[in-house]
């Protein structure tokens, strides 16, 4: 499994955002609650958006020391563990006590960590689980 590492910056909300780098903490994101998938694409289309594509993923979330653990599942690429916490110096600590090493992690997004597999994502316009 790899690591990813990203840095919350305090008062900021998680979500997809502004990317400075791949770096820790080059990624800025904001997320909003909604009541739903259906919802929040009907909302999104009264607002004349219109989708550019469809993405499943799966999430299994954990705490250590006070920084928060995913473990993200995406179709076609092997499961991989992101470590957001409030600063540079608390991800590579909680890195570390998982054994990874800092030179190991990125900050990379989904689009990039796709392309290390060889798939460009941008070309996919419904990336689901296998429904076997």
């Amino acid at each position: 499994m790899g690591a990813s590492a990203r840095h919350r910056e305090p008062g900021h909300a998680h979500g997809e955002g502004d990317i400075d780098s791949d770096a820790i903490g080059g990624t800025r994101e904001t997320e909003t609650e909604v009541g739903g998938f259906e919802t929040a694409n009907a909302l999104l289309g009264k607002l004349g958006y219109t989708p550019k594509a469809y993405q499943e993923n799966r999430r299994h979330s954990f705490m250590l020391d006070g920084v928060q653990l995913e473990i993200d599942t995406w179709p076609r690429i092997p499961a991989y563990l992101e470590i957001e916490a409030d600063s540079r110096a608390e991800v590579v600590r909680v890195a570390a006590l998982l054994e990874f090493d800092e030179s190991s992690l990125t900050g990379e997004n989904i689009t990039k960590v796709y392309a290390r597999y060889g798939i460009d994502l941008s070309s996919i316009t419904a990336l689901c689980f296998d429904t076997e």
